[in-house]
């Protein structure tokens, strides 16, 4: 029971990691195509801790897109840092009961 519990973690850690890298900015592979707008923006805000971690190992991976629409991405890719996996949610009182 341990080794499949094990092994069915290892698989899904693999396959987060994965989806997650996948979609990382990447400059010199968006040139000529359509700019990035603001759910890529919310996407590659999320992922910003993985693209800066990839970043010091990888020269082509970026943090943030410049081939973006302006304004609409950046207002999607901060939104994504300043709220992080539920960063917003430590700021929030919680109810009196």
């Amino acid at each position: 029971m341990k080794l499949q519990k094990f092994t069915f973690l290892t698989i899904t850690t693999m396959l987060v990691i994965i989806a997650l890298t996948s979609c990382m900015p990447n400059p010199e592979h968006d040139m000529g195509q359509a700019p990035s707008g603001f759910f890529s923006g919310v996407w590659h805000g999320w992922v910003a801790p993985f693209s800066l971690i990839v970043g010091f190992f990888n020269d082509h991976t970026r943090v943030y897109d410049p081939n973006n629409t302006g304004w609409w991405y950046d207002f999607g890719f901060y939104m994504a840092v300043i709220s992080g996996f539920g960063g917003l949610s430590l700021a929030r009182k919680k109810a009196e009961s």
